[in-house]
């Protein structure tokens, strides 16, 4: 029953960062002709089109991507919460499980966009890549107020390494101390 529930959960983190990455895509403004934003895009709109055909769009925030990351969230804390054994959590925790998953979740996210946008930085820094373009749209608004702050050492951008302490220290907090309390609540 173990392996069935870190396959599910590799499973369920893998699905939840698709919607949440088409999410982050729409909020940053990517590049939608990109191949890479395409698979994107025809993986989640199962869930995505239907949704929007009810949910009006708030001015720049796509309601129904949204509300498709809660709903997949959601349903991907009840059914490793059932797989682990202790039964289906009451509304208000799963719904409090499921948001501080979400935000854990970002946070890993953006760790790893920030770590794969540097390496491609290395490999290939003049051509032309896909995923080079999209995690440069992901990570350059949390970069850019960095990069204002921190001086340069002789062209060295340290605002990635910074962004990545920053992001591993919220983390921390928020499963070490947020967490417990709040899940202490529900």
């Amino acid at each position: 029953m173990r392996e069935l529930h870190y396959i599910a959960g590799w499973l369920f983190t893998l699905l939840v960062g698709a919607f949440l990455l088409r999410l982050l895509f729409q909020l940053v403004r990517t590049e939608f002709r990109n191949p890479l934003v395409q698979a994107l895009v025809r993986l989640t709109n199962p869930l995505i089109l239907p949704l929007r055909r009810i949910l009006p769009a708030a001015g720049r925030v796509d309601t129904a991507s949204v509300v498709a990351v809660l709903l997949v969230q959601l349903l991907a804390t009840a059914v490793l919460t059932l797989l682990a054994g202790f039964g289906l959590p009451g509304p208000v925790a799963l719904l409090l499980r499921s948001m501080l998953a979400l935000a854990d979740t970002t946070l890993s996210l953006y760790v790893v966009a920030i770590i794969g946008y540097v390496l491609l930085s290395w490999v290939a820094p003049d051509g032309y890549n896909p995923a080079a373009r999209v995690l440069g749209d992901l990570v350059t608004p949390l970069l850019r107020p960095l990069r204002r702050a921190l001086p340069t050492l002789g062209g060295l951008d340290l605002s990635p390494l910074v962004a990545l302490m920053l992001l591993t220290v919220l983390q921390m907090i928020l499963n070490d101390r947020i967490a417990p309390l709040l899940l202490g609540l529900g």
